[in-house]
């Protein structure tokens, strides 16, 4: 018997993909789906890479990357991304949001200039959460 309950959902959590979760097949986010914004917006979701930040403990830090080209090799860009930046990092395989690169502390600023100036996406193809 599990004692863990994925239902369960402690005081205060913030789940950072939860907007990516909210838009269906066809790209359209549901009206009101995350308490405002207009009814049949269109989220380009599969456009889009998204840069967040997930609090560890204490001053950690792990920051996100999702959405990118599925024609780039994800090991060869976490390797570039950890020489440039001097931090560790992974890419983990999720069953939802394909394979998603992680790196420790708030890389979010370093990486969409990276992403730019090596032209793999373009500044508005980007959006950076939780500024």
């Amino acid at each position: 018997m599990s004692l863990m309950n994925e239902e369960f959902v402690p005081a205060g959590h913030f789940d950072p993909f939860a907007d990516a979760e909210l838009a269906d097949d066809n790209g359209v986010a549901p009206a009101n789906a995350n308490g405002g914004g207009a009814a049949g917006v269109t989220a380009k979701k599969s456009n889009l890479i998204h840069l967040r930040i997930q609090q560890r403990n204490g001053r950690k830090s792990l920051t996100t990357i999702q959405g990118l080209d599925k024609k780039l090799d994800l090991e060869k860009l976490m390797k570039a991304f950890k020489k440039e930046f001097c931090c560790n990092g992974n890419v983990v395989e999720d069953a939802t949001l394909g394979r998603v690169i992680q790196l420790q502390g708030d890389q979010r600023e370093n990486v969409r200039k990276f992403l730019v100036e090596e032209e793999i996406a373009d500044k508005k193809m980007i959006k950076v959460h939780g500024i």
